[in-house]
């Protein structure tokens, strides 16, 4: 930006939480990067955890895993997805980590005898950081998003932070997006700004002023909405941008450009509004929507209840689907209830063109996974292992192919006779479990002649990001090839990482995590030749 200071764009959220603004966020990111400016995003957890990685799927959705094996926040996602750019661990800051940084310091004697206070030791700590994370990735622009909802108590120290910055590196600099909720009365069909009102003049109470005001609504906000809004935000009509309900999250970024956001962001932070190329998102969004393929998906798993533990994939299922113009039908299946008899894998395999074994951990459903994938197989259904997908597909062609009775996984029995999932080696005697799995992108070495090998078009080596603690056990590769299986890629330790049935069209299963790495305009190889197994 030839010597421009850096800019800040803080986004913040009132009435609820799950509103939307890592959405919004991303989406603000993926114009501006559009418009030629270098961007990267930050996520503020206000949660006292160091990282996800601890944390049940139910509290707090899927854990994203980030190219340098951070355990982070689903919104981390969103922004790579968008911005098509690998972030850090560095790009998800929590209140855990902050304090754990302060009291570090604090122990070492680094405040001189001061006493550590919130103001100004932990709003400093915060500040530090984020400037960190845009010097060292040269952005031009940081997009910090700032999660729950303005009001609560854990948000409090982050937006004093964010104040700070504001008065510290100017109003030409920084920016402020606030995201809230107008909803509908069932009964009228009246929009309702009341609660975004009373958000917004909490947000003022704080000390911080919105320069854009984004109202989720169900429909798009009437002029009599926003102008309640501006009123009460003291903004002109035109800084209050409707964001509605739409078909897919991808629309978002078109939304938001047709309100001519990026002419409000430029002005106020005197940037120059260059026109923005995004054709070839417009044209990805305009496949995923006229689709007209339908192929019905079986997502087999143990948090089915809430969606966005498994979030990743599903988008992953999107951007491949957009290649082949399908249109595709996910049905989840509670594995619990699999294992309990109240739904039968026969009757899955009927409803389904194919099944992702979707990853977890523990024992709780794993005979209902076992068990639908003996009939997925046998009726020749394709099928997507993914982590533990991966290792009970393994264990149940142990036990139904190779006739090795109670063979399992040390995880769920210690007491196996036939383990042909163990922990690897470099586990054993790691106690503390926040950030000590396998994690990050490593290497995979592809066998030549595979499907694996062919999918990733003949490359050698790949790298995918990784969380687990569990591996194929090696001792097994050779029983396990005699008999229709194939490891078609190893770790560099020399355990398999991809394994494919022989004869089956697509029987495959990857420890890896590839959904990470899925971007809408370039799917992940796995899910596009999933995908394209459930045409023929």
């Amino acid at each position: 930006m030839g010597g421009v200071a850096r800019k800040f764009i803080f986004v913040t959220g009132g009435v609820l939480s799950g509103l939307g603004k890592g959405v919004t966020s991303a989406s603000i990111g993926l114009l501006l990067k559009s418009s030629g400016y270098s961007v990267t995003a930050i996520k503020i957890d206000p949660y006292v955890n160091v990282d996800a990685g601890t944390m049940n799927p139910y509290m707090h959705g899927e854990v994203f895993v980030t190219e340098d094996g951070g355990e982070t926040d689903l919104d981390i996602g969103h922004y790579e997805r968008f911005l098509n750019i690998n972030l850090s661990k560095k790009n998800n800051i929590t209140t855990g980590k902050i304090y754990k940084t302060v009291i570090e310091k604090e122990r070492k004697g680094d405040y001189l005898g001061e006493t550590v206070q919130i103001i100004p030791h932990v709003t400093d700590e915060i500040k530090k950081e984020i400037r960190e994370v845009s010097k060292e990735q040269g952005s031009d622009i940081t997009i910090i998003e700032i999660g729950g909802t303005v009001g609560d108590i854990e948000s409090l120290p982050f937006l004093e932070a964010a104040r700070q910055l504001l008065m510290e590196e100017g109003s030409r600099n920084t920016f402020f997006v606030h995201v809230v909720l107008v909803p509908k009365l069932s009964v009228t069909g009246e929009l309702k700004t009341k609660p975004a009102q009373h958000s917004i003049q909490e947000l003022r109470r704080i000390g911080i002023q919105p320069d854009i005001i984004v109202a989720r609504s169900e429909v798009p906000l009437d002029f009599e909405a926003r102008k309640k809004l501006s009123l009460h935000s003291s903004l002109p009509i035109d800084a209050v941008i409707s964001n509605p309900d739409v078909e897919t999250i991808y629309l978002v970024p078109l939304i938001l450009h047709k309100q001519r956001i990026l002419k409000i962001i430029s002005k106020k932070l005197g940037l120059e509004l260059r026109k923005s190329d995004f054709s070839h998102w417009k044209e990805f969004v305009d496949r995923l929507l006229t689709g007209s393929t339908r192929v019905e998906i079986g997502m087999i798993g143990k948090y089915t209840k809430l969606k966005d533990s498994y979030i990743s994939i599903v988008e992953a299922l999107k951007h491949s689907a957009a290649q082949f113009l399908v249109k595709p039908s996910l049905k989840w299946y509670e594995s619990t209830d699999i294992e309990e008899g109240r739904i039968s894998p026969e009757q899955i395999s009927e409803e389904v063109d194919g099944a992702l074994i979707l990853p977890g951990f523990g024992r709780r459903g794993v005979e209902g996974k076992i068990s639908a994938i003996k009939v997925l197989r046998e009726k020749g259904k394709p099928v997507l292992g993914i982590c533990f997908g991966l290792q009970l597909m393994v264990v149940e062609y142990a036990r139904n192919v190779l006739g090795l009775d109670n063979a399992n996984s040390t995880e769920v029995d210690p007491n196996t006779p036939y383990p042909v999932v163990d922990l690897l080696s470099m586990q054993k005697g790691v106690l503390q479990k926040g950030g000590t799995m396998r994690l990050g992108s490593l290497p995979i070495r592809l066998v030549k002649g595979t499907k694996a090998f062919a999918f990733y078009e003949g490359r050698e080596v790949i790298y995918e990001r990784h969380r687990h603690r569990y591996q194929v056990n090696p001792k097994y590769i050779d029983l396990l090839e005699s008999s229709g299986l194939r490891v078609s890629g190893y770790s560099l330790e020399g355990f398999p990482e991809v394994i494919e049935s022989v004869e089956r069209k697509f029987f495959l299963g990857t420890q890896a995590h590839p959904e990470f790495k899925s971007r809408p305009l370039n799917p992940a190889p796995l899910f596009k030749a999933f995908m394209k197994s459930l045409l023929k």
